[in-house]
C-alpha cells in the first residue's frame, strides 16, 4: 500500500486560527479572547447551517457574518476600518511552527490543501505564508457549493489530484473533519493538539471556564459520530512515521 498524496485541512491544521487573537485584542482590549472564540465557533456553525439550508455563500462571507454576529452580541462598536483589519488577519494567519518542516519531509508525494476556505482567501493565505512553493494544489470546496464534512467536498481530492481515496492520507486537527474524511473513505490522521488530560487540568485549575477552554472542549475533542481516524498524532512532525507505518 502506498500513500501517493497527503492532503491537509487549512484552518486549525496548518494555520493557527487562534493567531487572530493578536488583532482582536488590539482592536478591543479586554475582549480579544471572547471575540476570537465566538467568531470561530460561529464561523464553523454557519458553514454547517448554510449547507443544511442549501443557502451557500463562500467562506469569506461566512467569516464576515460570524464576525458581525460576534461584535453585535458583545455590544462592541466598530467602524469599517476596524472590521476590515480583523478580516485581513485571515489572509495572514500564523503557520504552526512544525508545518514547513513537515511538508518538506513529505516531499515526493503530492501535497495539497482541501479547505472550506474560499478560493481567494486560501490563495492569498498560502501565498502570504510561502506554502505556494511547496503545495501541488490548494483546493477550495467552492466548486461543490457545500462545506466539509459533506461527502461531495472530499470528492474534490480525486477530481483535482487524480489520486484514489485509498491512496490518500488526509490530515486534520478538526475532529468533525477527521470524522467526515474517514466516513468518506480516506485514510485519516487526526492531530490531537489538546488531550482530554489537558482539558481536565484546565477545568480543575479555574473556578470559571475561560473562552479558550470552552472552545477547546467543544471543537478540539474527538466527536461521538461512530467513526474513528486511522491515526492519532500530536504534531505534524509525526506524519512521516505515520506514512512509513502505513506502507510497511
Amino acid at each position: 500500500m502506498t500513500i501517493k498524496a497527503v492532503v491537509f485541512d487549512a484552518y486549525g491544521t496548518l494555520y493557527d486560527v487562534q493567531s487572530v487573537a493578536a488583532v482582536t485584542e488590539e482592536a478591543f482590549p479586554g475582549y480579544g479572547e471572547i471575540i476570537t472564540q465566538v467568531w470561530r465557533i460561529k464561523q464553523l456553525e454557519y458553514s454547517w447551517l448554510r449547507s443544511l439550508m442549501r443557502r451557500y455563500e463562500d467562506f469569506s462571507v461566512l467569516t464576515q457574518e460570524s464576525l458581525a454576529y460576534t461584535l453585535r452580541i458583545l455590544g462592541l462598536k466598530y467602524d469599517d476600518g476596524v472590521f476590515a483589519q480583523l478580516m485581513e488577519k485571515y489572509l495572514h494567519l500564523d503557520l504552526y511552527p512544525d508545518a514547513e518542516a513537515a511538508l518538506a519531509a513529505l516531499k515526493g508525494r503530492k501535497l495539497a490543501i482541501l479547505s472550506n476556505g474560499s478560493s481567494d482567501m486560501l490563495n492569498a493565505l498560502v501565498r502570504n505564508s510561502g506554502l505556494d512553493r511547496v503545495l501541488d494544489a490548494t483546493i477550495s470546496i467552492d466548486s461543490k457549493r457545500i462545506f466539509k464534512p459533506a461527502p461531495d467536498a472530499y470528492l474534490l481530492i480525486e477530481e483535482k489530484l487524480g489520486v484514489r481515496p485509498s491512496d490518500v492520507l488526509f490530515v486534520s486537527s478538526n475532529p468533525w473533519d477527521a470524522c467526515g474524511a474517514k466516513s468518506f473513505g480516506l485514510n485519516v490522521a487526526w492531530i490531537e493538539r489538546v488531550t482530554p488530560e489537558a482539558m481536565a487540568q484546565a477545568c480543575i485549575k479555574n473556578d470559571t471556564v475561560a473562552p479558550l477552554t470552552l472552545f477547546k472542549a467543544v471543537r478540539t475533542q474527538m466527536d461521538e459520530l461512530g467513526v474513528e481516524p486511522d491515526y492519532r498524532i500530536y504534531t505534524l512532525s509525526e506524519l512521516p512515521g505515520v506514512i512509513a507505518a502505513y506502507e510497511s
